[in-house]
């Protein structure tokens, strides 16, 4: 009995398809893990786009960089005395002044009635020094002419007292008369001498009559002096040759017809011919930096060394104000005047070194992509840097002299561990 031939042919069919399927099944799991060993394909760079340098070997100057402008060493500041009113502004912020100039004038009556008040009261206890001179010179006289009446009575009593004398002795007066002559004379003889105690005191009197007065002017006169210079300081003079930088203050800017008040500021002035650098330096470079240390300051019309002069102790907005004498000038110097500055730190003799790269700090741990051999392709290795400059930093691991390095940002390629330079 035959089979039939169409059941063999679907069952071979099917056994085929099996196979097949148990085949694919299997080998996926192998495809997987093979797949999984592949590295992934390495990006491409354009050579041009990035930053590559040579690791060298030698000395090294170690410096930080900071702009900043350049400042007036030393300022004048004009404080108003009194309490005033702003009568005139003779010259604006930006003019040039000489020590005499009178920047502006300030007005108070008051002060200018007492000032004048007292100018009268001098006058008035003048005259009345001299008035009292007069009167007094003339009191002397009168004691003066007294005594000397005094005198001639007294030498006429005298003489009239020996020449009663004589006649008592002759017997030609009585000796009675004589004796009253001779009381007379010395009565006389004692309001002389009384008379002229008198003149003497009355000279004494004078003088001391005449110095009362004269103090009581002399003490008006030193009023009269110091109101008269309380007045004089409405009128502001420059003080010094300068620049004047501003009037009142930034707050309240000063003009016209304005009051102010005692210590008020009304001007400020500067000495351009004494010029400082105040540079901003990052408050990460900073530590590093001394005062004394050389400093070079770029104008842009020239080069001015210098030194550092003060580190402000505090940071603001991440940079530290770092001031630099100058011991130098350059064409076009003035306030203001923004500058570029570079200090130098320490100078290393024999270190190996590398461009400063976009990413790390000094001491830091970080990846760079070296290029191989061949320089088409770039290999990540990690590198420790040690100390910085602002062009420059130490290399301390992870690369030897000649290696060539990307120091530009590369980020983008976080994942990548090899690159490709086209």
């Amino acid at each position: 009995m035959d089979v039939p031939r169409g059941k063999e042919v679907a069952r071979r069919k099917l056994i085929r398809r099996i196979l097949v399927i148990a085949v694919v099944v299997a080998a996926i799991p192998l495809i997987t893990w093979g797949l999984s060993r592949l590295k992934p394909a390495a990006p491409s760079v354009d050579r041009a786009t990035v930053w590559i340098d040579t690791v060298k070997r030698g000395p090294m100057v170690r410096d930080v960089r900071g702009l900043g402008t350049l400042v007036v060493e030393d300022y004048l500041w004009l404080p108003a005395a009194f309490d005033s009113r702003v009568e005139k502004i003779n010259f604006l912020p930006g003019v040039k002044v000489r020590a005499n100039d009178v920047v502006m004038i300030l007005k108070n009556p008051d002060m200018e009635l007492a000032a004048a008040d007292l100018e009268w009261q001098i006058k008035q206890a003048e005259a009345a020094y001299d008035n009292l001179r007069v009167q007094l010179d003339t009191q002397q006289l009168a004691q003066r002419a007294t005594t000397q009446q005094v005198k001639s009575d007294m030498d006429q009593a005298e003489l009239q007292a020996d020449r009663d004398t004589q006649l008592t002795k002759l017997g030609l007066k009585s000796e009675l008369d004589t004796k009253l002559s001779v009381a007379k004379w010395q009565e006389l003889k004692g309001r002389y001498a009384l008379s002229k105690e008198q003149l003497d005191i009355s000279g004494q009197s004078i003088k001391a009559q005449l110095d009362a007065q004269k103090v009581q002017i002399e003490k008006l006169q030193a009023a009269y002096k110091l109101k008269k210079e309380q007045v004089d300081q409405l009128t502001i003079r420059a003080g010094v040759d300068g620049t004047l930088t501003q009037l009142g203050t930034s707050a309240t800017p000063l003009e016209a017809g304005m009051r102010v008040a005692p210590g008020a500021i009304l001007a400020k002035i500067a000495q351009p011919n004494r010029l400082k650098a105040t540079l901003k330096i990052p408050e990460t470079q900073v530590k590093d930096v001394a005062i004394g240390q050389v400093a070079s300051i770029d104008t842009r019309n020239g080069i001015i060394p210098g030194h550092v002069s003060r580190i402000d102790p505090a940071a603001v907005n991440g940079t530290v104000d770092v001031d630099v004498k100058l011991e130098g000038t350059a064409p076009g110097m003035r306030p203001d005047l923004s500058v570029d500055g570079t200090i130098t730190i320490e100078k290393l003799a024999d270190v190996v070194y590398v461009g400063r790269p976009v990413i790390g700090q000094p001491d830091a741990k970080i990846s760079l992509f070296r290029l191989d051999p061949d320089n088409k392709e770039a290999q990540r290795v990690p590198v420790k840097l040690g100390r910085s400059s602002v062009n420059t930093i130490e290399i301390v691991d992870g690369l030897r002299v000649g290696d060539q390095v990307i120091l530009s940002d590369m980020s983008a390629q976080d994942a990548y561990n090899r690159i490709r330079l086209n």
